[in-house]
């Protein structure tokens, strides 16, 4: 394998960082985007029991014992619940937008190592060649063993920019969707919570 990394010459070596920051976001990713760690059961559960105002109080503190995307908008809600319908929906909508960046974390970055890797990959090869031709210059077609160096490092750092490029892509894929759909159920149960609210309100 250390054979095989040195003959892909010194573009590996970029290419070997950006696999290390590409496994280390998908993994961080895998962990904190968990639908238990983002849409929190015990959230949801007292969002569903909301029934009345004296609710409110105990909502909050349990919102507050509980960090992410939406105990914070519920706590936000329940804190601001003597405000208008409109004027709740403007702070939770300013709100979401940074919590969506809490979602996002990382998410860039992969995305980079996912256009850049191959481009390394593209980079070793161009470089590879160049010395593929510089040994024909100056000892002609028919010296194999001088080529190979040359065109094994055109070869690999290309296999090893696609193999680091296109999972991290597909992955970069993955969480966005996966982190747009967390922001639609959280607007889902933001909303839930404003019409119990307002509800309450009405009736008494």
């Amino acid at each position: 394998m250390l054979e095989w990394f040195k003959s892909g010459g010194i573009m590996m070596y970029p290419l070997l960082l950006s696999s290390i920051i590409a496994v280390a976001i998908i993994m961080e990713r895998f962990f904190n985007m968990r639908r238990k760690k983002i849409l929190m059961p015990e959230i949801v559960n007292l969002i569903e029991h909301f029934f009345s105002k004296q609710d409110i109080d105990l909502a909050r503190n349990i919102c507050a014992k509980y960090k992410g995307p939406l105990p914070n908008l519920i706590r936000l809600a329940l804190e601001n619940s003597n405000l208008e319908r409109n004027e709740i929906r403007e702070l939770l909508e300013d709100q979401g937008r940074q919590e969506i960046r809490e979602l996002e974390r990382g998410l860039s970055l992969l995305e980079t190592v996912a256009v850049v890797s191959p481009l390394f990959g593209f980079l070793g090869t161009v470089l590879g060649m160049e010395k593929v031709f510089n040994v024909i210059k100056e000892l002609g077609v028919g010296q194999a063993a001088a080529l190979s160096g040359g065109i094994a490092e055109a070869l690999i750092t290309t296999i090893a920019g696609l193999f680091i490029g296109v999972p991290a892509l597909i992955f970069y894929n993955h969480f966005t969707s996966k982190a747009e759909n967390y922001v639609l159920d959280i607007e889902k149960y933001s909303n839930y919570l404003i019409q119990k609210i307002f509800y309450l309100k009405n009736k008494t």
